[in-house]
């Protein structure tokens, strides 16, 4: 009994030269940055709460740091310097790669917006090609690529048709590999990918056990995962993420957004606080949208709509309706441009060119695409990017000139 004891363990151990590995980003900062890895091979092999690999060895600003666990904080950094790494473990090494830290002031930011996308299939990789492809082509200049958005709807599971049933929905790591790992995985060693939740990453739509795995997995500031959070970047500009989702951990789904819930009792102590000029709420649920298959989420949101408008939000983005809309900034939107990105690698063709200007929508696009975010001083520039040449039309059917342009007082 002693001798199975011992032998079933090593006939199942999987060598860590075996395995396939990812590194990425958990967080960064000016001074800082978290680093994570592991592989989606079995049951909770990457993430936070994962299993340990091994003693790691990771190399980074000429230091040698060890960690037991699959992820470390490295701090005493330069701002605004770039960096390199390689983690090991044992003699193998199992991931490597680049970062530039934040400025701790700036006046300038270029980030990426990206949402409804984790479908595993060709169009969710053809965007990412094109997102790494931008990002390389900003990566030597003064102005780079700083860190990815998401707007929900991480992982999509898999419809089953002879079994009428979702399978893969994101609840166990290995449906992560295809789905998030694997297409972003350059870009992952590089920059932070921070999230929200989308009906899709939990059980309002899929299973609950998606959201333990989102909050498990994704990167989040500070290193601390939450269903909602706040971050600054460089004096510049606030973020706000949101969950708009009925998402729940146990039990049925049920609305998370209500205004007598946590998260909106902390969104008004959030919003009161003194913020640079831009401050800008990002999730899933659209409260301007034309369609064609989402109603906005104005009725359920507008406590949310109604804060916006008191704290000086002008642009605000979101997913959830798989094409690209961009609201007018007027009397009905409070002036505030709200930017629908739902189509990573989702896609709704639907036309909704009838309808647009009865929604507030002045732009709007039928196309797989990430949106790049350029902010200098008190202008916004939007530009979705796509695999093949964008066509964003007003609602004459007019082709609209680009990027779209939000500008402070």
């Amino acid at each position: 009994m002693k001798l199975a004891a011992v032998f079933i363990p090593l006939l199942f151990a999987v060598p860590v030269q075996a395995q396939r590995f990812y590194t990425y980003l958990l967080d960064l900062g000016p001074d800082y940055v978290e680093l994570a890895w592991g592989t989606v091979d079995g049951v909770n092999t990457i993430g936070r709460s994962s299993a340990s690999h091994g003693p790691a060895t990771i190399h980074i600003a000429g230091k040698t740091i060890g960690s037991r666990a699959n992820y470390v904080t490295v701090g005493s950094l330069e701002p605004d310097h770039d960096y390199t790494y390689d983690v090991s473990i044992g003699p193998t090494k199992v991931g490597a790669g680049q970062f530039r830290t934040w400025p701790a002031q700036t006046n300038k930011l270029v980030f990426f917006v990206i949402g409804d996308y984790g479908t595993g299939q060709e169009p969710q990789f053809s965007v990412a090609r094109a997102m790494w492809e931008e990002f390389q082509r900003r990566a030597q200049t003064g102005n780079p690529v700083r860190f990815m958005l998401s707007m929900g709807d991480n992982i999509y599971g898999n419809i089953n048709t002879f079994l009428i049933g979702v399978s893969h929905t994101g609840a166990e790591d290995k449906d992560w590999g295809p789905k998030f790992f694997g297409p972003y995985e350059p870009l992952l060693a590089r920059i932070p990918f921070f999230g929200t939740l989308g009906n899709h990453d939990g059980n309002e739509t899929e299973s609950h056990r998606d959201l333990g795995a989102f909050l498990d997995n994704f990167p989040f500031p500070g290193g601390k995962p939450g269903r909602y959070y706040a971050f600054t970047f460089g004096g510049l500009a606030k973020f706000v993420a949101l969950d708009s989702t009925k998402n729940t951990e146990s039990g049925p789904p049920r609305p998370f957004f209500l205004e007598g819930g946590e998260q909106f009792q902390w969104m008004k102590r959030e919003f009161a606080k003194p913020h640079p000029a831009w401050i800008i709420p990002f999730c899933h649920h659209p409260i301007f949208n034309a369609g064609p298959f989402h109603p906005p989420a104005l009725h359920d949101l507008q406590h949310w709509f109604d804060l916006f408008s008191a704290s000086g939000v002008k642009v605000a983005f979101s997913g959830h309706e798989h094409n690209f809309q961009v609201s007018e900034a007027n009397s009905v939107t409070h002036g505030i441009r709200f930017v629908v990105s739902g189509a990573g690698g989702e896609l709704r063709p639907g036309s909704v060119q009838s309808v647009m200007k009865q929604a507030n929508i002045a732009l709007w696009a039928p196309q797989n695409h990430f949106l790049v975010v350029e902010i200098e001083g008190k202008t916004m520039s939007i530009t979705p990017v796509s695999f093949v040449p964008m066509e964003v039309r007003d609602a004459n059917g007019q082709i609209a000139k680009l990027p779209v342009v939000v500008q402070l007082p």
